[in-house]
């Protein structure tokens, strides 16, 4: 019972409230935020009220695998825009911003906190400067792909970002896996070439590896069905097996391999998209699908957003320097690749605005970072800076699109549906 009403609340209040959200010319995608943020333990949860909001942030991670699912098919959608022809005409410059983009973020910000311990060693030590440094090259597709969707932005821009954030998941992995180890080393006095270099490279080729196979299964089993119902929900079975299969962990000659949730969708969506003739009929299925999922998603990741680091003033103080220099690194980063790639005035000048979000993909290294021996310090400053990132970022994005030229702003008719030519009037009527 409880669980059936928090999530009806969570629906039904994070859609209400972005028929609020659109008076005010934000994004749907903070109104949910925000409906999180109320219904959470630091809010209506916290006055105890019958079964209205989560009490406490255990209730809020007891449904875990609804956001596990929704990352799942998100991942899973992106995924869908690495088509060849795509590919052919942008994959170079993609690879070539997601991987500079990123590198560039983390040398930025590595260097303002290295610099800020400098100045005073007592806020924050070198391993946690670094480990931050990397977690900051993390961007979350969740908040793009939402705020593309609700206003069907379409252009150069949006086709660009779509497959940087999609390669940003595996260069932030491997700088966060061999940073997280240079950190652990700094405090224990040794390195591990195989944490540092091996893991984090098995873990992609067997998430990519995974992935492909899953996405040709898909394929073949889809060739099985012609009902579009059929068809539809084997497609979420298949979302749901990768999902679950990427959870799996074990241990090969002392080696910790693993699978990244969001490698495996996003390779199951692009294998499945280049062999499948009726893939785009099929994702426009699965987008209907799973609206409410994504609303879910939204609202629970708002629930999970913890507002006692604002009473930290450290926590601040840190986490200000690195939203300021995370900036600027997403934005030179962006702009310089973007530059060396021969791409758009437009695109050097929006792109690294557009990647500014941070969720997911951050708060679960900032979980692996706490091992550190001031790892909660690094929890506290990534959760400060989700909280700003997820509010304030959809709206960036949104902003960025519309300058591009790429999102038509709503008036008296919806925006989110393509006009349609006027019938012509004959003359006899």
């Amino acid at each position: 019972m409880q669980i059936l009403i928090q999530l009806s609340l969570s629906l039904v209040g994070g859609l209400l409230l972005s028929r609020l959200a659109k008076r005010l010319n934000l994004p749907a995608v903070t109104a949910y935020l925000i409906c999180g943020l109320l219904l959470g333990p630091y809010c209506i949860g916290a006055l105890d009220l019958f079964q209205l909001g989560f009490n406490s942030a255990e209730e809020v991670a007891s449904l875990d695998i609804v956001s596990q699912v929704a990352l799942g098919f998100i991942a899973f959608t992106i995924g869908n825009e690495f088509r060849l022809e795509q590919l052919k005409s942008m994959g170079r410059q993609a690879i070539t911003v997601g991987i500079l983009q990123a590198v560039v973020t983390t040398i930025l910000v590595d260097v303002a906190l290295i610099v800020l311990h400098l100045v005073n060693p007592g806020l924050i030590s070198v391993s946690s400067a670094i480990t931050l440094g990397a977690i900051a090259a993390a961007t979350a597709p969740a908040a793009t792909l939402m705020v593309v969707r609700q206003y069907k932005a379409d252009g150069p821009l949006t086709k660009l970002l779509l497959l940087v954030v999609a390669i940003d998941d595996a260069v932030g992995l491997v700088l966060f896996s061999a940073s997280f180890g240079v950190a652990a080393a700094l405090e224990s006095g040794s390195i591990s070439v195989v944490t540092v270099l091996v893991e984090p490279m098995v873990e992609i080729v067997l998430s990519l590896g995974l992935g492909a196979l899953a996405g040709w299964v898909l394929y073949r089993v889809e060739k099985y069905f012609y009902s579009r119902s059929k068809r539809l929900s084997i497609s979420i079975g298949f979302v749901l097996l990768t999902v679950g299969l990427s959870m799996v962990e074990f241990e090969v000659g002392g080696i910790h391999c693993g699978f990244s949730l969001l490698l495996v969708c996003m390779m199951t969506g692009t294998i499945f998209c280049n062999i499948c003739d009726f893939s785009e009929e099929l994702m426009g299925r699965v987008d209907g699908w799973t609206a409410p999922l994504f609303v879910l998603f939204f609202v629970l990741s708002g629930a999970e957003l913890d507002l006692q680091v604002l009473s930290n003033p450290v926590v601040l103080l840190i986490g200000v320097v690195y939203i300021i220099f995370r900036s600027l690194g997403k934005y030179v980063g962006a702009y310089g690749s973007c530059a060396l790639t021969g791409c758009s005035d437009s695109i050097k000048k929006h792109l690294g605005v557009t990647l500014l979000p941070q969720a997911g993909v951050a708060l679960g290294m900032a979980l692996t970072a706490q091992q550190l021996a001031d790892g909660s310090v690094v929890r506290n400053v990534v959760l400060f800076s989700v909280l700003v990132y997820e509010l304030v970022g959809p709206a960036l994005t949104k902003r960025s699109l519309i300058a591009a030229g790429e999102i038509t702003t709503e008036g008296k008719t919806n925006a989110r549906k393509k006009n349609l030519p006027r019938k012509p009037v004959r003359l006899s009527e």
